[in-house]
């Protein structure tokens, strides 16, 4: 008798009941499914999902996720019922679908619902919490370079308006561990810090920050932590609840590929209250999330469609689609990582990233190089040339195929 039989048959005696199929489901439930992603069958059911251009080859999926066609034929039903029932669905059902869309994001997002609103999408959803804020003149603000030109434009209005200080650190590409990031934000820190803005996925590089232990630390000094999720909602796993962040926001366009203008926002519930609302609303009871969510009459359809975005999602398996999604960003990269003249700005090590990752070739602007890769070899991706990183940004998506990124890996050798 094998070794792990006699273990097993043992364990089943002494009354644990554990059987050959209990303890292979998980062993074998993650070999099927590194299998799937693999699986060019499998992808390719999944990409006949999507209806596709055939006239070049999209790598920047990081600005906005083509709908799948289920997705998109519900959201064409929505649109077509919302304007049949005109303002009596308006009046009469449209908060009441709009909530319960919002239990199906708390649910995917692991946290409460009354601590999460819906909103356009992540530029309104932490522009309103660092506008909102109660702000005293010197108060400081820290965050990074390579965060998003939007937030930190509001940033610089709060400079204008309320007389606060901003403090910019630079996130390194490569670095050694964790610790050295966290390090980096705590050194920024100072007695009259009161807001610390972090990525959880850099927007330029794909670089994915150890949220949580940026958090703790933060905390520990009496400071509170905004993150920056536009990228990470259906990208990869994971639980708000376990990141400890007190607001963090997203947009639902991009990796939930839900119709444009629809994002999210999650606020602590000891926060809401000094939060002041972007527009004016009807008075709320204290701590009631709902006071931040009046934007006047909006596209409902797209709330709608939220649903069927993360039913999708779910059919496709989130596990699946995040290990297939680092699986194409380690096909190509591995492939160009070492060659002369090219410059990856995107850390190796697998945990530190997902789909998204920036490359450049010495010698050439990056809008050079993306505008030589669209009309050369017919390869879309976006230009960033930015602090310390200049190159363009590669973004497959689960449609995207092998043969698709080798073609991006033999144009990137033949420019070096």
């Amino acid at each position: 008798m094998k070794k792990r039989t006699f273990l097993q048959n043992s364990l089943a005696l002494m009354g644990f009941g554990i059987s050959n199929k209990t303890i292979y489901l998980k062993t074998e439930a993650e070999a099927e499914r590194k299998e799937e992603t693999r699986s060019n069958d499998f992808w390719q059911k999944i990409r006949s999902q999507y209806n596709l251009q055939t006239d070049f080859i999209n790598l920047e999926s990081g600005y906005y996720n083509i709908i799948p066609q289920p997705t998109l034929e519900k959201y064409q039903e929505h649109i077509r019922e919302v304007n049949r029932l005109g303002a009596y669905y308006m009046r009469t059902v449209q908060h009441e679908n709009k909530q319960k869309m919002v239990e199906k994001l708390a649910h995917l997002l692991d946290c409460p619902i009354d601590e999460l609103i819906i909103t356009r999408n992540t530029t309104e959803s932490l522009d309103m919490v660092i506008g909102g804020y109660p702000w005293q003149k010197g108060d400081e603000a820290v965050f990074a370079y390579q965060d998003y030109g939007a937030m930190q434009d509001m940033f610089d209005l709060m400079v204008k308006k309320h007389g606060i200080v901003n403090k910019r650190i630079s996130i390194p590409n490569h670095p050694k561990n964790d610790e050295e990031l966290v390090d980096l934000y705590a050194k920024a820190i100072t007695s009259k810090t009161k807001l610390l803005m972090i990525p959880h996925i850099v927007n330029i590089t794909g670089q994915i920050l150890p949220v949580r232990k940026i958090c703790d630390m933060a905390h520990e000094k009496g400071v509170e932590v905004m993150v920056d999720g536009a990228h990470a909602v259906a990208h990869f796993q994971f639980s708000i609840k376990d990141l400890h962040c007190d607001y963090y926001g997203s947009s639902l366009h991009k990796w939930l590929a839900v119709p444009l203008g629809a994002g999210i926002l999650h606020i602590k519930k000891q926060h809401i209250e000094k939060i002041w609302p972007l527009l004016a609303e009807t008075i709320r009871a204290s701590g009631d999330i709902s006071k931040l969510n009046h934007t006047g009459t909006h596209p409902v359809a797209t709330d709608l469609s939220i649903a069927d975005a993360i039913d999708f999602y779910n059919q496709m398996g989130p596990a699946k689609k995040e290990e297939r999604l680092r699986h194409l960003q380690n096909y190509w990269t591995s492939k160009v990582r070492n060659l002369p003249h090219i410059i990856l700005n995107t850390p190796k090590d697998p945990s530190r990233s997902c789909a998204i990752a920036n490359v450049g070739v010495k010698s050439m602007k990056p809008s050079d190089l993306a505008e030589t890769l669209l009309k050369k070899y017919k390869i879309f991706t976006v230009a960033i040339d930015h602090h310390n990183v200049q190159g363009c940004r590669i973004t497959p998506n689960v449609f995207t195929t092998e043969q698709e990124l080798d073609q991006l890996v033999e144009a990137l050798k033949q420019l070096a």
